[in-house]
């Protein structure tokens, strides 16, 4: 029998009793809204066939796929030759599998398989663990929660302005007052890189100031030098970057009049207008929603409009991101289905609650009383108790051996559970029971029917 001391994977972590407590908290509270707003729940298997995968996150990531072995004798079918020319050649006969890397591409080929199933437009959410063969570092994990909501089949700008009112009412619930939603357009990044003498420079326009915040104005312009951008290009944008952020309404003024000759960036300036209008019109109000021009993320992808939410004065990054895709689907065959989805970055936003103390007593113990006894004939007459207290909704446990009664109470200290029921001969003899407040040391006997209309109503009401 080995010795050795058990280990975790490199990337990968437990969640105990008390970060579950807390990460269903979170879980619960984002279903919530998502239902709320019309969502249904998705989940697809935690493998895909490689053929599913590869090519849709570009050479990085592929590299970064978990490939699963084929059952059996794997090497089966592989030459000499095709070992000599490494693993390329190899993979595809011993890996037909992979992890999911995330879940857009998996919801994408569900949508494809499903089509005709579905109702258009379709709102569904998923979360669900990815894994991706990355490097472990503080805040990264080869095992990670994802947790999306996407609609498909419709262009409609209502469902921009929907996001937008979804992260305010999660935020919300949380207890989160000091945040910001970023918005862009995508449609306004193309017409910034025609405005400064650029046309179809937008990806590599992106790419640089994206990193803006990272490295600064001065740095972006020789990273805009090395990837071509000529000093008078770089000068008609230097203004624009050092634009000192104003309202949105400003903002917009401000870039509808410069991108007045670009037919695309004019129109994304429309649409973004037209998405912060919805907001109001259905009830919403543009508190912490900040048109940011320089807003770059992910623009390969994306085709309209994009997110990203920052919760500020604390050490965590971005808790929140997404937008516009018009092709989500074309990769399998059915071209043109256009959404929007975005995703809240589950990890990250426990980080932030542990912060700011936002968890309250979330983590309180999931029982409300312990049974504990003097002797097996008491327990025996506990076990009967025991299922009286769960059929009345009542969270209840015995403790299990006969130990004691100090040993239980330090039992039922460490779980947190707030009430004992002691029983006794005298307790037996007399049909009551003993309910102990282990918090203010108050106790009192009575009959088992007035214990439990006790115990219902602190269910009911715990700060009373």
């Amino acid at each position: 029998m080995s010795n050795t001391k058990p280990s975790l994977p490199k990337g990968t972590r437990d969640f105990g009793p008390v970060e579950m407590a807390r990460r269903n908290y979170i879980l619960e509270t984002i279903k919530d809204t998502f239902r709320l707003f019309g969502f249904e729940q998705l989940e697809t298997p935690a493998m895909e066939n490689l053929s599913t995968l590869t090519g849709k996150y570009g050479d990085e990531g592929d590299q970064l796929l978990f490939k699963i072995l084929n059952s059996g004798d794997y090497l089966k079918g592989v030459t000499i030759e095709e070992v000599a020319q490494g693993s390329s050649a190899i993979l595809p006969k011993i890996a037909e599998k992979g992890l999911r890397y995330d879940l857009t591409v998996p919801f994408a080929r569900f949508v494809v398989m499903n089509r005709n199933e579905l109702v258009f437009p379709f709102k569904r959410f998923q979360i669900q663990p990815v894994w991706r063969a990355d490097r472990p570092q503080r805040g990264r994990y080869r095992e990670f929660y994802q947790c999306d909501a996407d609609v498909v089949g419709t262009d409609s700008l209502v469902c921009e302005a929907e996001i937008l009112l979804m992260i305010k009412r999660v935020f919300g619930a949380f207890g989160l007052t000091d945040y910001t939603i970023k918005i862009n357009n995508r449609k306004i990044l193309t017409g910034l890189a025609e405005f400064i003498g650029a046309p179809g420079k937008e990806q590599e326009l992106c790419v640089s100031i994206d990193k803006l915040d990272k490295i600064g104005w001065e740095k972006v312009k020789g990273e805009l030098l090395d990837r071509g951008f000529v000093a008078d290009a770089i000068d008609k944008l230097a203004p624009i970057v050092r634009r000192e952020e104003g309202l949105n309404a400003d903002t917009l003024g401000f870039f509808r009049e410069i991108l007045g000759s670009s037919i695309v960036g004019s129109m994304g300036v429309d649409e973004l207008s037209q998405v912060l209008d919805l907001l109001e019109a259905m009830g919403g109000d543009q508190s912490h929603v900040s048109f940011d021009p320089m807003l770059a993320r992910g623009l390969s992808y994306y085709t309209g409009a994009i997110f990203e939410v920052k919760i500020n004065n604390v050490s965590i990054g971005s808790v929140s991101g997404g937008g516009r895709y018009d092709n989500l689907t074309g990769v399998f065959g059915l071209p043109d289905v256009s959404g929007v989805g975005f995703s809240f970055g589950v990890d990250r936003i426990y980080d932030v609650l542990l912060e700011l103390g936002l968890f309250g007593d979330v983590a309180a113990a999931p029982v409300d009383v312990l049974i504990t006894h003097f002797g097996q004939q008491e327990m025996n007459y506990g076990l009967g108790i025991l299922s009286e207290l769960r059929a009345l909704g009542i969270s209840a446990e015995i403790y299990p051996d006969t130990s004691k009664i100090k040993k239980q109470f330090a039992y039922a200290d460490k779980k947190n559970i707030p009430y004992v029921i002691v029983i006794g001969s005298e307790e037996m003899n007399s049909a009551k029971v003993t309910l102990k407040n282990l918090r203010s040391g108050e106790q009192h006997t009575d009959n088992l029917n007035k214990v439990c209309e006790v115990l219902v109503q602190k269910k009911r009401s715990p700060n009373d």
